[in-house]
């Protein structure tokens, strides 16, 4: 599958992606004549230029507002999600573009929701909601899109440190709502007493990104390309993408539990899958089998990634009767790439999971609580509504 490798050694922000895609392959063209199809695409312009960051030729990307944007500037300070929602909505983008968009708004919307205290909706984006924001997250979609990128790769990020003014006034690096997007990822301040990761940078990292020290194993880098920052730095201020090929292993470890079961009330398993789906276990099944004296049980497997394991074994022994649990490595996982896709039936609205390998469709797949609900409030049966799913998803990609 096509993927990409995030050499974040000097932060990251969005037009440093663009000008990092930019470099890679995507025409300017191609991104300037997707971008025109936002409603508000008479409001900004896209200026990109060559820079030089000590000694690294790099593509610097500035999203210059036009005469449109300053006479209604006050109007376009306050875009919520909601307003985003809807403009992309509008937009003739692709399925695909759009989702990827919204993805990286609404990680963005529910750190600032978390920081302010406010529900996710309501969330007024003085920084993405600014016009380059909008920009450079359904740019950087588009240009996923056109690169065909199933996996992106990231590796620790360097933040930078001191403070930096904003809307509020000062507020210590990385600011709060990056410092939420970025809770779990490997970081480091680095050198630079500046602010080296944008909340639209985060945001690209949080809904997209899997993190990879290095160049991840199975990964076969054609190309790189370099997006310059705007700050002045001690060291070249660029992001480096590397383009290239993964061939589908996935990184972590995974290992399975399992657990022979012959003396619990059955109820109990509805509630146990729940807990240990919740806490993170890539999948939980249960297999009839026959114990000593001929008894009929159950053998519970739960699939996992390792750093998982502690906690769904304080499930299982706190939620089951099992007093041992058997620990098994899984030797590789191939993984195709899935994403969701939303279509139009005349029904209604139905979510798809839709899964690629080494770039041809294998799988579409309708979730199957969008179509039950349809079914249910139309009289009509549920194999219609799957039917009619699948179909309108043909349509979509012709």
């Amino acid at each position: 599958m096509k993927a990409i490798y995030l050499d974040c050694f000097a932060g990251i922000s969005g037009n440093m992606f663009l000008g990092a895609m930019l470099q890679a392959g995507v025409p300017l063209g191609y991104l300037e004549k997707e971008l025109q199809k936002l409603p508000m695409a008479d409001e900004f312009r896209l200026e990109v230029s060559e820079a030089n960051q000590k000694g690294i030729h790099a593509l610097y990307v500035d999203v210059k507002l036009t005469a449109a944007e300053h006479h209604g500037h006050h109007h376009h300070v306050h875009r919520t999600l909601k307003d985003i929602r809807e403009l992309l909505e509008h937009a003739a983008l692709s399925m695909a573009v759009k989702q990827q968009a919204l993805a990286i708004f609404m990680e963005i919307a529910q750190a600032e929701a978390k920081v302010h205290g406010k529900p996710v909706d309501e969330v007024a984006f003085h920084e993405v909601g600014a016009v380059d924001s909008i920009v450079d997250i359904v740019g950087a979609a588009i240009c996923l899109d056109y690169l065909e990128i199933e996996k992106v790769f990231v590796s620790k990020l360097v933040t930078g440190s001191g403070f930096v003014q904003c809307a509020h006034g000062l507020m210590p690096v990385p600011a709060p709502a990056v410092a939420e997007l970025l809770l779990g990822w490997q970081t480091e301040p680095g050198m630079e007493k500046k602010e080296l990761v944008t909340p639209t940078g985060a945001g690209i990292v949080k809904a997209l990104g899997t993190y990879s020290e290095g160049l991840p194993k199975g990964f076969t880098a054609a190309g790189i390309g370099y997006g310059a920052g705007s700050h002045e730095l001690s060291m070249p201020n660029v992001l480096r993408l590397y383009l290239g090929e993964y061939n589908g292993v996935t990184e972590s470890r995974l290992v399975i539990l399992e657990a022979n079961i012959d003396d619990m009330n059955p109820q109990i398993y509805g509630y146990l899958y729940e807990r240990l789906l919740n806490a993170g276990a890539l999948d939980v099944w249960t297999t009839p089998i026959f114990m000593k004296k001929n008894r009929p049980a159950q053998m519970l497997s739960v699939l996992m990634e390792e750093e998982k394991k502690q906690v769904c074994a304080g499930i299982i022994f706190a939620e089951t009767t099992s007093i041992g649990l058997r620990v098994m490595p899984v030797g590789e996982r191939l993984e195709a790439a899935r994403h969701l896709a939303k279509v139009e039936t005349k029904y209604g609205l139905v979510n798809c999971k839709v899964s690629a390998w080494e770039g041809s469709l294998c799988s579409v797949s309708p979730e199957y609580e969008d179509c039950r609900k349809l079914a249910e409030e139309q009289r009509i049966p549920l194999k219609i509504v799957q039917q009619e799913a699948i179909r309108a998803f043909n349509d979509i990609i012709g």
